[in-house]
Parts: structure tokens; C-alpha cells; sequence
């Protein structure tokens, strides 16, 4: 497909994005039914997430043809290996986006959002203005917490991609002293900032954090949370 059109490109992208929010959104939906009993509506959702994600993958297929291995047994290593570095460039791509533009500007605007909202749309309904400050509030509270997240994707993958090239082995360096990262979603907790909106005060060491304590991104418990690492290139 030519995609010298930028129009046709960016309507690509458009369904690339809807049809994976649209995976991701059915999946939450069968998690709902699931815990509520429903069993066959938990199974419908999934199926259907299963269908969403063929269309996306479709449409990533036309967005970036490079990637479409119709016979790998006949690819050399070479060919192999830059298909593969290809995906690693895209993910780290992604990953650097979201952690030095998308999340700091959602972050930025999330605070600005709550404050105009409680000052002016709610200004009457005092209650619902509550409300609403509190949810911009999280929301900025998370999309700060996940720029680290992403950063630490943006690593990652840049040392595979390395190792890939074979400059060395992907690992990583002695726990960090003082961070966590979550084994759910990899939330970095740093005793520096602590988790105010939780409850743990800045400066708290995860080891003073109450066993009760969940992750404020995907609600897990403490027990899930090991001793952060760096990623790193090793010598081979």
C-alpha cells in the first residue's frame, strides 16, 4: 500500500489506535463480568477483544509493512535481526514519547483542569466540584507516576536492542538503593516522593509502607514489589 498519502496514513493510525483501545476496553469489560458472575458475557467480551486485536494488527501490517515475515524460515539472521531491531526501534520510540511528551503533558494539564473546573464549571455544585478536583487530581497523580514507567520501558528496550546488535547481553545493574518497581505494572515507588495521595508521606522507605498498602496504578499489593534494577549492557 502506498502511504505517500498522508491523509490515508493518518486514518491507519487513527484505526490502528481505536481498534486496540477498543482490545483493551473489551478486556476490562470481561474482567467486570467475570468478577459479577457473568460468565458468558466475560466470553463475549474476550472474543470480541480477540477480533478487535485482528484488526488492529491489519492495519499496523499496511503502517508498517517492514514487519510482515511471510516465510521466516527463509529470512537469513541478518534479515532476522533487523526485522527484529525495527520493533525494538519502534517500541522505544513509543516509550520516549510518552515519558518526555504525553505523560508530562497530561500531567501538566490534569492539574490545570482541576483547578479551573473547581473554580468555574462546578463553581455551584460544590460537592460534584469535589469530585471532579479529586479524579484530576489522580489523574495527574498517575500520569506523573507512569512517566518513570515509561522511561524505564524506553531502557529496557534500548538494551535489547543493543544486545541485539550484539554489543554486549541485556541485564542489570545492583538494586537501586531505596527504589521498587511493581512486577504488575513496573510503578516505581521512590521513598523520596513517597505516595502522598495514599497516605505514605515523602521521605518513607518501602519498608516502613503498611503491608495493606496496594500500588496506586494497578492495585496490586506490597508483596509484588521488588528491589529496582537498572537495565544494563553487559559485556559478552
Amino acid at each position: 500500500m502506498d502511504l505517500s498519502n498522508p491523509s490515508t496514513q493518518a486514518n491507519l493510525e487513527a484505526a490502528f489506535g481505536g481498534e486496540s483501545m477498543a482490545n483493551r476496553k473489551y478486556l476490562f469489560f470481561a474482567d467486570v463480568a467475570k468478577q459479577l458472575g457473568n460468565a458468558e458475557l466475560a466470553k463475549l467480551f474476550r472474543d470480541t477483544a480477540n477480533q478487535e486485536t485482528e484488526h488492529a494488527f491489519a492495519h499496523f501490517r499496511l503502517l508498517h509493512p517492514e514487519l510482515v515475515v511471510a516465510d521466516p524460515a527463509g529470512l537469513s539472521e541478518e534479515q532476522k535481526q533487523a526485522v527484529l531491531a525495527r520493533c525494538l526501534e519502534l517500541a522505544i520510540e513509543g516509550e520516549t514519547y510518552e515519558y518526555t511528551t504525553m505523560y508530562p503533558e497530561f500531567e501538566a494539564q490534569a492539574r490545570l483542569d482541576r483547578d479551573a473546573d473547581a473554580a468555574a464549571e462546578f463553581q455551584d455544585q460544590i460537592d460534584e466540584s469535589e469530585e471532579h478536583a479529586g479524579i484530576f487530581r489522580k489523574a495527574a497523580s498517575n500520569f506523573g507516576l507512569l512517566t518513570p514507567i515509561e522511561h524505564h520501558h524506553a531502557e529496557r528496550y534500548g538494551v535489547a536492542l543493543e544486545a541485539l546488535q550484539g554489543k554486549g547481553q541485556a541485564g542489570e545493574t545492583a538494586p537501586v538503593p531505596g527504589l521498587w518497581i511493581c512486577k504488575v505494572c513496573s510503578m516505581i515507588y521512590d521513598p523520596v516522593k513517597g505516595d502522598p495521595d495514599s497516605g505514605i508521606a515523602a521521605g518513607t522507605p518501602f519498608e516502613a509502607i503498611p503491608d495493606d498498602w496496594t500500588c496506586p496504578i494497578c492495585g496490586t499489593r506490597k508483596a509484588n514489589f521488588i528491589p529496582y534494577r537498572e537495565p544494563e549492557l553487559l559485556a559478552a
